[in-house]
């Protein structure tokens, strides 16, 4: 294992849990505790807790934050009262995706920026140079991230903490105090279940991570986080989006607030609408059980139509899945579609996302 890998403060408590890890986006973050199977189910079924702390985590404040942020994103954040967050994307002039982060309003000048883990060094100078101005400060070193997420997490959570979190509605966060420490807490995440993000200094982040395994919680690695994703059809940046790819491209045009006068990629994005998009970000089913896997070829009448940029068996929908672009005439739900695998063509459909459903 390369010494250049970064650790979060939680390294140690993975080694001795017996964790496989694996360099993931210049981290060595853990892949799997119990099994991807046990863990993945756990999330759907009760609850499992996530070491995240990789991930960037940039506080952005000052006069006029709001207004030159909001210049930077297709989405509206001036609709977003304190205490909201923005699912949202970074995007360049040509309307290329950058990166997908989330963006939490804590008052009228701060705001909270969570980004990849594998773009943040990326998305940081991009928006300090956008900005222009020193109202960016990066933490994402001196801070632990946690998800602890499934359809028990805000009763663990509300044991472990005492934290009455019950009037906190999904893309809501608020400030609060964890194990006599101020933490953010978010109720987001990435597994398509009701659950927490809490952001805490390192020290009472591990305490955190400790109280939370003592009280039964599962610890799941990022195996399990990307089925958890892939069953609710939710993008993983460098696979399913990248600067190549436009958001009408990958099925985000909900995320652009066409009313805005402008912001960074609007041109090539408004162009884009009125031409009609070539290609379309698809979810598709494959017959049998052996699983689609990134770079297979999609193929329709004969010939190649796209690509496979996610696929698995996930444990829930218990059936090979995955996410791939096709031509635009092939998106319509129930389209035949074939994948190519080691040679062979293997029949599919394009079936309607996600997979896999918790909310309506």
């Amino acid at each position: 294992m390369s010494e250049t890998l970064k650790r979060t403060p939680l390294y140690e408590h993975h080694r001795r849990l017996g964790a496989r890890l694996v360099p993931f986006a210049g981290w060595e973050m853990p892949v799997q505790y119990s099994g991807i199977t046990a863990e993945h189910l756990a999330v759907r079924t009760a609850v499992g807790v996530f070491d995240i702390s990789h991930m960037g985590k940039l506080a952005l404040t000052g006069p006029g934050i709001t207004g030159r942020l909001d210049r930077l994103v297709p989405s509206n954040l001036a609709k977003l009262s304190p205490g909201q967050a923005q699912y949202t994307l970074l995007l360049d002039e040509a309307g290329g995706i950058l990166d997908d982060i989330i963006l939490y309003r804590e008052e009228e000048d701060r705001w909270v920026a969570i980004v990849n883990g594998a773009t943040s060094d990326k998305d940081r100078t991009w928006l300090s140079n956008h900005l222009k101005e020193d109202v960016l400060v990066d933490s994402t070193a001196e801070q632990v991230l946690l998800a602890l997420q499934g359809p028990n997490a805000q009763a663990v959570l509300a044991d472990v903490t005492g934290a009455d979190l019950a009037a906190l509605g999904r893309y809501c966060h608020c400030r609060a105090t964890v194990l006599g420490a101020p933490a953010f807490i978010a109720r987001t995440g990435y597994t398509g279940e009701d659950g927490f993000e809490i952001m805490l200094a390192a020290a009472a982040g591990v305490q955190l991570w400790e109280a939370l395994l003592a009280h039964g919680v599962l610890p799941c690695g990022l195996g399990a986080r990307d089925t958890l994703r892939l069953e609710a059809a939710m993008h993983l940046y460098g696979q399913d989006m990248d600067e190549s790819v436009t958001p009408l491209e990958a099925g985000l045009a909900w995320l652009i607030d066409w009313s805005k006068p402008e912001f960074v990629g609007h041109a090539r994005l408004r162009a884009q609408k009125a031409e009609g998009v070539t290609r379309r970000l698809v979810g598709f089913e494959v017959e049998g059980r052996q699983p689609a896997r990134p770079g297979y070829a999609i193929v329709a009448d004969g010939r190649p139509v796209g690509t496979v940029t996610s696929g698995t068996v996930p444990p829930t929908v218990a059936r090979p899945i995955g996410l791939g672009y096709v031509s635009a005439e092939l998106s319509q739900p129930g389209t035949p579609i074939a994948i190519e695998m080691r040679g062979k063509l293997v029949n599919a459909r394009v079936v309607k996302r996600p997979f896999y459903r918790r909310f309506p």
